[in-house]
Protein backbone atom coordinates (compact mmCIF):
# COMPACT_ATOMS: atom_id res chain seq x y z
CA UNK A 1 0.00 0.00 0.00
CA UNK A 2 1.32 3.39 -0.86
CA UNK A 3 1.38 6.05 1.78
CA UNK A 4 -0.25 9.45 1.63
CA UNK A 5 1.19 11.65 -1.12
CA UNK A 6 1.84 15.37 -0.91
CA UNK A 7 -1.00 16.13 -3.31
CA UNK A 8 -3.41 14.21 -1.08
CA UNK A 9 -2.39 16.30 1.89
CA UNK A 10 -3.29 19.47 0.00
CA UNK A 11 -6.39 18.37 -1.95
CA UNK A 12 -9.38 16.47 -0.61
CA UNK A 13 -10.52 15.66 -4.15
CA UNK A 14 -7.15 14.10 -4.98
CA UNK A 15 -7.31 12.12 -1.75
CA UNK A 16 -10.80 10.85 -2.59
CA UNK A 17 -9.73 9.85 -6.11
CA UNK A 18 -6.61 8.06 -4.92
CA UNK A 19 -8.58 6.27 -2.20
CA UNK A 20 -11.13 5.15 -4.79
CA UNK A 21 -8.31 3.73 -6.93
CA UNK A 22 -6.81 1.99 -3.90
CA UNK A 23 -10.16 0.47 -2.94
CA UNK A 24 -10.72 -0.69 -6.53
CA UNK A 25 -7.28 -2.32 -6.52
CA UNK A 26 -8.05 -3.99 -3.18
CA UNK A 27 -11.41 -5.19 -4.46
CA UNK A 28 -9.75 -6.68 -7.55
CA UNK A 29 -7.18 -8.45 -5.39
CA UNK A 30 -9.89 -9.81 -3.11
CA UNK A 31 -11.84 -11.04 -6.15
CA UNK A 32 -8.69 -12.78 -7.42
CA UNK A 33 -8.14 -14.46 -4.06
CA UNK A 34 -11.80 -15.49 -3.95
CA UNK A 35 -11.53 -17.04 -7.42
CA UNK A 36 -8.36 -18.90 -6.46
CA UNK A 37 -9.97 -20.21 -3.28
CA UNK A 38 -13.02 -21.35 -5.25
CA UNK A 39 -10.87 -23.22 -7.76
CA UNK A 40 -8.79 -24.73 -4.96
CA UNK A 41 -11.99 -25.84 -3.23
CA UNK A 42 -13.12 -27.51 -6.43
CA UNK A 43 -9.80 -29.34 -6.78
CA UNK A 44 -9.88 -30.49 -3.15
CA UNK A 45 -13.44 -31.79 -3.62
CA UNK A 46 -12.39 -33.70 -6.75
CA UNK A 47 -9.38 -35.22 -4.97
CA UNK A 48 -11.59 -36.20 -2.03
CA UNK A 49 -14.08 -37.88 -4.35
CA UNK A 50 -11.27 -39.71 -6.17
CA UNK A 51 -9.80 -40.98 -2.90
CA UNK A 52 -13.25 -42.11 -1.77
CA UNK A 53 -13.79 -44.04 -5.03
CA UNK A 54 -10.37 -45.67 -4.70
CA UNK A 55 -11.12 -46.65 -1.11
CA UNK A 56 -14.47 -48.15 -2.14
CA UNK A 57 -12.80 -50.12 -4.95
CA UNK A 58 -10.15 -51.44 -2.57
CA UNK A 59 -12.80 -52.47 -0.05
CA UNK A 60 -14.73 -54.30 -2.78
CA UNK A 61 -11.53 -56.03 -3.88
CA UNK A 62 -10.73 -57.18 -0.34
CA UNK A 63 -14.27 -58.52 0.14
CA UNK A 64 -14.05 -60.49 -3.11
CA UNK A 65 -10.66 -61.95 -2.17
CA UNK A 66 -11.93 -62.83 1.30
CA UNK A 67 -15.02 -64.53 -0.11
CA UNK A 68 -12.84 -66.48 -2.56
CA UNK A 69 -10.48 -67.66 0.15
CA UNK A 70 -13.33 -68.63 2.49
CA UNK A 71 -15.08 -70.45 -0.37
CA UNK A 72 -11.90 -72.34 -1.17
CA UNK A 73 -11.41 -73.31 2.48
CA UNK A 74 -15.02 -74.47 2.81
CA UNK A 75 -14.73 -76.52 -0.38
CA UNK A 76 -11.48 -78.07 0.84
CA UNK A 77 -12.98 -78.97 4.22
CA UNK A 78 -16.06 -80.44 2.51
CA UNK A 79 -13.85 -82.54 0.25
CA UNK A 80 -11.76 -83.73 3.20
CA UNK A 81 -14.89 -84.64 5.18
CA UNK A 82 -16.40 -86.42 2.19
CA UNK A 83 -13.20 -88.23 1.36
CA UNK A 84 -11.94 -89.26 4.81
CA UNK A 85 -14.84 -89.11 7.26
CA UNK A 86 -17.77 -90.46 5.25
CA UNK A 87 -15.87 -93.40 3.71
Amino acid sequence: MSGTTEIEKKSLEAHVELCAERYNALENRIDNVDNKISSLSTVVREVHDMIQRMSDQRTDQLVKWGAGIIGTLVATIAWLVAHYVIK
